[in-house]
């Protein structure tokens, strides 16, 4: 595949300012096993309320992987009108597929979405290659940004720099969702992609310490439960304030920590269950949080204030 060329950076305007902060990467409550459109409306609600900067629906905690693709098109587009214009909206449209995942970009695009994520494609374990045309082939078919969004505890597949960097020079690809735990990689990610490329932790528990290597802000679970606490986290790191960054992030990283302390969304839709948000069913293979979880997600609620 040929290079995009450095000079198709200037065919796209797009505000990087908008894409910051503290974004939320929503739960899709079900009901009877279907979508509870209702109580997703107050999920968004509660999100707007507590100043949460971006909407992330249909990812991972979203439970993309159980949604068919009519339900996936439709909490897009419920996330586009509950947020108004009120929040930023990162539209999840990863598959393993490109034809897939192209299909879902281009909805995103149609219903109104700020830009498009797209993981790193799983199970097939593609190469550096692999991974460079997939992401440049969806990129080509839509208007919005593409945002990339590394995972490798979950896709096998790592998105290496030199990847990511090859990948910022085309137009409307901006930045990426790092959930690989290490820090480091801002900076190696810088280096090869620039320094306008846009960093999102996808790490609750490091988050801070992502954005002093030069992140600008976070994917969060946990704001599903605190996202007033989440928003301010951000605020304050982002201002430089470490200190007040810091004291929030203790009062929430017993949240943080529980959020995964079962097989992820279980922890979250229980939190927001707690909150009258929703109800905490997930679909299988994610089963229903146990007691033990169940109680350690109501106790780091409590010590951060939340209930």
């Amino acid at each position: 595949m040929k290079e995009p060329a450095e000079s198709r950076k200037s065919e796209m305007a797009f505000d990087r300012t908008r894409l910051r902060g503290s974004l939320t990467a929503l739960v899709t409550p079900f009901a009877g096993g279907k979508v509870d459109e209702a109580a997703f409306k107050r999920v968004v609600a509660h999100q707007l309320a507590g100043g949460t900067d971006g909407l992330v629906p249909c990812g991972t905690t979203g439970e993309s992987p159980t949604l068919s693709h009519e339900e996936h098109r439709r909490v897009l587009e419920l996330t586009v009108a509950a947020s108004n214009g009120k929040a930023f909206v990162l539209g999840g449209a990863g598959s393993n597929a490109t034809s897939e995942a192209i299909e879902l970009a281009q909805h995103a695009e149609k219903v109104g979405c700020d830009a498009a994520m797209c993981v790193v494609p799983y199970y097939n374990k593609p190469s550096q290659e692999g991974l460079y045309r997939h992401f440049a082939t969806i990129a080509e078919t839509i208007s919005i940004p593409l945002v990339l969004y590394n995972v490798p505890g979950r896709t096998v597949v790592d998105l290496m720099p030199e990847t990511i960097g090859r990948l910022a020079k085309i137009a409307n690809i901006i930045g990426i969702k790092d959930a690989t735990g290490r820090i480091e990689r801002v900076t190696s990610q810088r280096l090869a992609a620039g320094a306008d490329f846009i960093q999102l932790s996808g790490e609750d528990a490091s988050a801070i310490g992502f954005n002093a290597h030069g992140g600008v802000g976070c994917i969060s679970v946990t704001s599903n439960a605190a996202p007033e606490l989440c928003a301010k986290m951000q605020a304050a790191s982002l201002a430089g304030d470490l200190q007040a960054a810091n004291v929030i992030n203790d009062k929430l990283m017993a949240l943080h920590d529980a959020m995964f302390c079962e097989p992820s969304p279980a922890p979250a839709k229980y939190a927001c269950s707690l909150l009258g948000l929703c109800g905490d069913e997930a679909r299988l293979p994610v089963g229903p949080l146990s007691d033990a979880g169940k109680a350690r997600v109501k106790a780091a609620m409590t010590t951060a204030g939340l209930l």
